[in-house]
């Protein structure tokens, strides 16, 4: 059974489950490896690459070597680099690598590969952040004394083969657009920008663009895992990683040595049915944020009615926006942002409370830090390629596309039933909608033949609703569930009891008790 499902969680550009579990810092700017890509089924040639770690959080772990290299795979695997027919025919990606080792290193069981999500967040950029320890939110040192870290950036993503074809100023008028566009005229604005941008993109790229889709991810990674010289793979991946890692199951499950896949996501979810999760999901975080704020108002300001404060503050500025000092405008899209993004981690929430306070009083720039910090945005209005890839790779993997009617019904219906982050759920199904090109669906399978295989889910998730973990597990057929009763988007490494149990899975494959459940604290 095939379905396509997009990971969207709002706006145009099919903003979807951001990277690294979000316990990392942002995504830095990244800048190219110079070395020859190895070619299919040859051996890496790796280069010390310590500036990659300068660029990305500004030095390097004590302890910690940098390695990089690149490794071409062919465009599109059903026929191969030699295949002489077909979008991409006898061309490759180019798949940027980093290997970060400790230095006390011991009894080394082989690489993890680690992927943050998005799609279309940097794995090169996960691997320096998680290499810096668990102090930082990093991995324990007992994962890096066992193994090598390694990143990778996906096809289309960051430094491999990136898909470059949004300007920045589209998305700018994509972030800073109303959430929830009730008159025709704004629907039909929407509408006409997403077209612009579908068009760009296949002027660009063409019949290539379903290339980028997750299936071809996947075989990427056994080619990586091939070219680090493991047997069989170890992965650790977040959010939209999930979805890498349970594809590569169903793909290579004799190839499977462990898998932990943290923020699952539901394959078998429609596009309709998945946007509506995350529309749930996110109501029911913000729900929890609001009860945080009545409970602890000398730490929330708005307080205490957190979800009025929000709303009135997107109402204010759809009439009347706050410019910062250099004349940009909160919109309300921004202000919707800046909300998306704090529900990711439980510390956001004061932040948010703040920057909504300091918008009441015509400030907006604790509003843009966390708008800018989601959407990948710097000081001086420039984009990394994130939304870019992820807009790519999810109409890509989409097979079934709702037409412009059904969405605006589903935002009708949705402003009712999720009120706050549903129309927004709604409109952000148009960007596939406008997009060019065909699809490449993944499977929705069982991994039969993979040994078990560790699926973490947290309860307050806002973009990867809980109820999926279970749902994934249930798929692939081997999955063990373990449930952090916490907030925020994944779990591990964030308390004892989950790593303790993460750890065991990864170094010793000792699966966590049936059921086992970890508390918030």
């Amino acid at each position: 059974m095939r379905r396509r499902r997009r990971l969207t969680i709002a706006g145009l550009v099919s903003a979807a489950v951001l990277a690294a579990g979000c316990t990392l810092p942002a995504l830095a700017p990244r800048s190219d490896v110079e070395s020859e890509a190895a070619p299919p089924g040859t051996t890496p040639t790796w280069q010390a690459c310590p500036e990659v770690a300068d660029e990305v959080v500004g030095r390097g772990a004590p302890g910690i070597r940098y390695e990089c290299t690149r490794i071409q795979v062919p465009r599109d695997w059903a026929g191969g680099s030699a295949a002489t027919t077909g979008p991409g025919a006898g061309e490759t990606f180019e798949i940027a690598l980093i290997r970060a080792r400790s230095d006390k290193q011991r009894d080394r069981i082989g690489s993890l590969l680690v992927n943050p999500g998005g799609p279309g967040g940097s794995g090169v950029d996960t691997a320096v952040y998680l290499s810096f320890g668990e102090q930082y939110g990093g991995l324990p040192d007992r994962i890096m004394e066992r193994f090598d870290i390694v990143g990778f950036d996906p096809r289309g993503v960051a430094r491999s083969s990136p898909v470059e074809c949004i300007p920045d100023a589209d998305l700018d008028a994509v972030f800073g657009s109303d959430p929830d566009p009730q008159n025709q005229q704004s629907f039909d604005d929407l509408v006409a920008l997403a077209n612009r941008i579908g068009r760009g993109c296949g002027d660009k790229y063409g019949d290539q663009l379903p290339l980028y889709g997750t299936e071809q991810a996947a075989r990427d990674m056994d080619a990586i895992r091939a070219a680090v010289g493991d047997d069989k793979l170890t992965y650790l991946g977040y959010s939209y990683g999930t979805l890498l890692g349970a594809t590569y199951a169903q793909l290579f499950p004799s190839r499977v040595r462990a898998l932990v896949l943290d923020g699952a996501i539901d394959p078998r979810q429609g596009l309709i049915e998945g946007s509506e999760s995350q529309a749930k999901g996110f109501e029911r975080a913000f729900d929890n944020f609001h009860r945080w704020c009545a409970a602890n108002a000398a730490r929330c300001p708005i307080a205490p009615d957190a979800r009025a404060a929000v709303i009135s503050a997107i109402d204010k500025a759809r009439v009347s926006p706050a410019r910062s000092a250099d004349g940009r405008e909160a919109t309300a899209g921004w202000v919707f942002y800046a909300v998306i993004s704090s529900l990711y981690t439980e510390s956001g929430w004061q932040e948010l409370a703040r920057a909504i306070d300091q918008l009441e009083g015509g400030n907006p720039q604790g509003v843009f830090r966390l708008a800018d910090s989601y959407a990948d945005r710097d000081d001086k209005g420039h984009y990394t390629n994130l939304f870019d890839a992820n807009t790519a790779i999810n109409c890509a993997d989409e097979e079934e596309r709702p037409n412009l009617d059904r969405i605006r019904q589903l935002q009708s219906q949705w402003r009712t039933q999720y009120p706050l982050f549903g129309p927004a759920l709604a409109t952000g199904l148009i960007s596939c909608t406008e997009w060019p090109g065909g699809s490449d669906p993944y499977p929705t399978g069982r991994a039969d033949g993979a040994p078990p295989i560790l699926v973490v889910g947290t309860t307050g998730d806002p973009a990867t609703p809980y109820e999926q973990t279970p749902a994934l597990a249930e798929m692939l057929g081997v999955g063990r569930v373990l449930t952090w009763e916490g907030e925020g988007h994944t779990a591990y490494p964030q308390t004892a009891c989950i790593t303790q149990a993460v750890d065991a899975y990864l170094i010793d494959l000792t699966v966590p008790a049936e059921g086992k459940r970890c508390p918030a604290r």
